[in-house]
């Protein structure tokens, strides 16, 4: 076979399995049955519940207190109470964010390429 004949078997073989390749969507049944999905579904639980809310507020309210209030404190309590203040916050980071309207991010559903083929003219 020539150089050019075996091109264009070639080019032709690319071609036929480029149309036969299906788009891999992502899935839509809330992914596979991985072994740590519940573990870490109960532990973000854990952090952005009530409880964990109330425990926050008390950490940054004594943190708080013992820096204004705490007199003269040693440098090790006083890092020890910047890591009580510190957690404190970030246990309650989703009730702070929560105050100003904001919630965690979301997908939406799309609509497939094939309902939306008209659409491209109304905009």
């Amino acid at each position: 076979m020539s150089r050019d004949r075996m091109m264009i078997i070639g080019v032709a073989g690319m071609v036929f399995a480029l149309l036969l390749i299906e788009p891999a969507f992502a899935s839509t049944t809330g992914g596979g049955n991985l072994p740590w999905e519940s573990p870490l579904q109960q532990i973000q639980q854990s952090i952005t519940g009530p409880v964990a809310g109330f425990i926050a507020l008390a950490a940054v309210a004594v943190a708080g207190g013992m820096l204004i209030f705490g007199g003269e404190l040693n440098d090790f309590a006083r890092r020890l109470m910047y890591v009580v203040l510190v957690a404190g916050i970030l246990l309650g980071a989703t009730q702070i964010v929560a105050l100003f309207g904001a919630s965690g991010a979301s997908i939406g559903n799309v609509a497939p390429i094939a309902d939306r083929a008209g659409d491209f003219g109304h905009g």
